[in-house]
C-alpha cells in the first residue's frame, strides 16, 4: 500500500511569538519550527499501517518555503520512506485554498492508495486543507478520525461527536485527517535519525505540477496581526481570613460584576 502523508511546518507551541514590523505576520527570527502535532498522528498511523501489512511505502509531502525541509527530515527520522518538498516562494504565506491546490496538483503525480493529513495545522487552525484536497482529487474523505481499520480496498474510520462516535466506511483511494487519540506518535530513534540523513528529499516546483504562482495566490489575506492584550496583575488579599473573604466578595460584586 502506498500512503502519502501531507505535513506542515509550524511554530513550536512553546515558542514566544512576536509580530513583525509590518504587523501582518509573525517575526520568524528565533522561532523554533516543528511538524504540526496533528500531522505527527497522521505520520504515525501511516507507519503503523505499513508495518502491519509488512510492505508498502510512506511518502511525506510538504508545500512550503525552504525551511520546511527540516520538518520532512523529522518525518524521515520517524521512519517514512521518502519525502517530496513542493518549494515555492508563492506558498510561503498563501491561504488554505492555495495550499490545497498545490498539494492536490502534486498528489496527482505521486502514487497513493491513501492520503493522510493532520486534522489541522496548529499555526492557523483552519481545518480546511485536507477536505479541500479530497474534493479537488474527487476522493472520499473522513475528517478528524480517532480510529482506523484498513481492509482490502476500503477503510473503516471512526470520529468522535458529542456523546458518541460516528463510523464511516469508504473505498480506497481516500483522504483522511487525523485527530488526537488516533495513536501515540513515536520518537525518532538514533538509528532513524542517522538513516534520515541518507534519504533524499525530492524537490519540486510549481511548474513541475502544472501550476503558476497565480494559481496559488491567496484569496484571504491577513491585514493585521495582534498579540492578546496582557492580563492585568492579580490582587492579593491578606490579613484576617474573615475580612479577606468579605473583601473578595465585595470585589467580585462591585468591581468585576461577577456576582
Amino acid at each position: 500500500m502506498n500512503i502519502a502523508v501531507c505535513i506542515k511546518q509550524v511554530p513550536d507551541t512553546e515558542t514566544k511569538i512576536k509580530i513583525d514590523g509590518a504587523g501582518t505576520f509573525i517575526d520568524e527570527a528565533g522561532v523554533n519550527f516543528v511538524v504540526s502535532p496533528y500531522d505527527e498522528y497522521a505520520v504515525e498511523e501511516a507507519l503503523k499501517i505499513r508495518e502491519a501489512k509488512g510492505a508498502g511505502e510512506v511518502v511525506v509531502i510538504s508545500a512550503g518555503p525552504e525551511r520546511a525541509a527540516t520538518a520532512l527530515r523529522s518525518c524521515l527520522a520517524m521512519g517514512a520512506d521518502r519525502a517530496v518538498h513542493l518549494k515555492a516562494d508563492a506558498l510561503d504565506r498563501t491561504d488554505a485554498l492555495g495550499t490545497a491546490r498545490a498539494l492536490a496538483a502534486l498528489l496527482k503525480t505521486v502514487p497513493h492508495d491513501l492520503v493522510l493529513f493532520g486534522r489541522y495545522a496548529v499555526g492557523t487552525d483552519q481545518n480546511a486543507v485536507g477536505v479541500m484536497v479530497a474534493e479537488m482529487l474527487g476522493l472520499p474523505h473522513v475528517s478528524a478520525i480517532v480510529k482506523l481499520e484498513v481492509k482490502d480496498g476500503s477503510v473503516r474510520a471512526e470520529r468522535e461527536i458529542e456523546g458518541a462516535r460516528e463510523v464511516y466506511e469508504c473505498v480506497l483511494p481516500a483522504v483522511l485527517t487525523a485527530d488526537k487519540g488516533l495513536n501515540e506518535p513515536r520518537y525518532a530513534s538514533l538509528k532513524g535519525i542517522m538513516a534520515a540523513k541518507k534519504k533524499t528529499i525530492e524537490t519540486r516546483d510549481l511548474a513541475s505540477v502544472g501550476l503558476q504562482p497565480a494559481d496559488v495566490a491567496p484569496r484571504v489575506v491577513w491585514t493585521k496581526l495582534e498579540l492578546p492584550a496582557p492580563r492585568p496583575a492579580g490582587q492579593v488579599f491578606t490579613g484576617d481570613p474573615a475580612e479577606a473573604a468579605r473583601a473578595v466578595v465585595k470585589a467580585l460584586h462591585e468591581v468585576d460584576k461577577l456576582i
